[in-house]
């Protein structure tokens, strides 16, 4: 966080994710908790990226970082019960912040095989935006 209380707010506008790693203490792992393999994580990216190309397969591009406002409006529905809003008040969201985690969010229903954004998936893509 240190690092990025340098930067200029118009910058920190165009960084999509922030992600602090917190190294892992030995007693934390659990025995019987399930764990997603190379493997797993591969194949899930994979049909992300199959699913982001047939949605835009008759425009000129291929992922949802390219999405432009009014594409934006189009592939990125939420859930009816999704209050976006208030976010802007709580952290102070430009409008490029906002069209910014939308496109996160887009990405993260997508690993999820989800078609439309659900407020999960809004939490997750603040939460890489305003990490700590």
């Amino acid at each position: 966080k240190r690092y990025l209380s340098k930067l200029s707010g118009p910058l920190l506008d165009r960084i999509d994710i922030n992600v602090n790693i917190q190294p892992l203490e030995y007693q934390n792992f659990k025995e019987n908790e399930k764990i997603e393999t190379s493997k797993q994580i591969k194949e899930r990216v994979e049909k992300a990226i199959k699913m982001q190309r047939e949605r835009y397969a008759n425009m000129d591009i291929l992922y949802n970082s390219e999405l432009t406002p009014k594409l934006i409006e189009r592939y990125c529905k939420l859930d009816k019960w999704v209050g976006v809003g208030g976010h802007f008040v709580n952290y102070g969201l430009t409008a490029r912040t906002y069209t910014r985690i939308l496109k996160v969010a887009r990405t993260i229903a997508d690993l999820e095989g989800n078609m439309k954004i659900t407020a999960k998936n809004i939490a997750e893509a603040i939460q890489y935006r305003f990490v700590n």
